[in-house]
């Protein structure tokens, strides 16, 4: 049984998953790194799962990594650092991945974040990556991740200031989809990823594959691969099932196939 999460049984095609870490604000420790790595690779495989939901509690998602933990390992210890596997398996996560955040998202937490498909934040969430204040980076995508999201000028700013940008900012930023009352997070996730479940599997995964691939490669590149896969889904009986479902104006039923 994980120590650090809350994995709930899918319904109606979604995971929900709690971090529960409440004494250190759901700090990212190594262990809950690696329960959650594992509890969404057993996601990926699970047919009855079409999105996962993935919150903390009310005063934070997570309010950063594990300092403690962090002030123990040399140059040598953190060039060996597990977490670096961890992390990887996270953002390779194929299904789409909601993230409810209300309260603290900083640091790692922030990182966590925009691992994320699409996030809910609650109004007072705070977004940041306070790494400076310590003497170092951000060292799990934070650099990286942050600077495609919201763009170089508000990047530079939040990382080399420290300083937390609201809910409202994270929104106009693009570094959120949707900002909601924080008693109504979750729910709004839940919802969301319904909605997403609800659809043919394997269109989504393309979608998802296709829409990553923009912000990594050059638009030709992208744009072969988006016809690839649109090429792709043709051959699938869902898309067959979709096509007859909207002439006959009725809910599809897909299979996955």
């Amino acid at each position: 049984m994980p120590r650090y999460l809350d994995v709930q049984a899918p319904e109606n095609g979604v995971q929900l998953i709690t971090l529960q870490r409440p004494e250190a604000l759901n700090a990212l420790c190594t262990e809950l790194l690696a329960e959650l790595a594992t509890a969404l690779d057993a996601a990926a495989l699970d047919d009855q799962i079409g999105a996962v939901v993935l919150t903390g509690s009310r005063k934070a998602f997570a309010a950063g990594a594990d300092i403690r933990e962090m002030a123990e390992r040399d140059l040598v210890g953190i060039l060996n650092d597990p977490r670096v596997a961890h992390w990887q398996r996270i953002a390779a996560f194929a299904k789409p991945l909601i993230a409810a955040v209300n309260g603290y998202a900083l640091g790692g937490g922030c990182e966590l974040v925009m691992c994320a498909d699409i996030v809910i934040a609650g109004t007072d969430a705070r977004f940041g990556q306070p790494e400076i204040n310590l003497g170092i980076i951000p060292g799990a995508g934070g650099t990286q991740r942050l600077l495609r999201a919201v763009g170089k000028p508000l990047a530079m700013q939040m990382v080399l200031t420290g300083e937390a940008i609201t809910a409202r900012h994270a929104q106009q930023a693009g570094l959120v989809s949707e900002v909601t009352q924080p008693e109504f997070t979750v729910e709004r996730a839940m919802q969301v990823a319904r909605s997403i479940a609800a659809k043919a599997p394997l269109a989504v995964r393309l979608a998802k594959e296709a829409l990553l691939k923009a912000g990594d490669t050059d638009l030709a590149s992208g744009l072969r691969f988006e016809r690839h896969a649109f090429t792709l889904l043709a051959g699938t009986a869902d898309r067959d099932e979709g096509i007859r479902a909207f002439q006959e104006k009725r809910p599809a039923r897909f299979q996955g196939r």
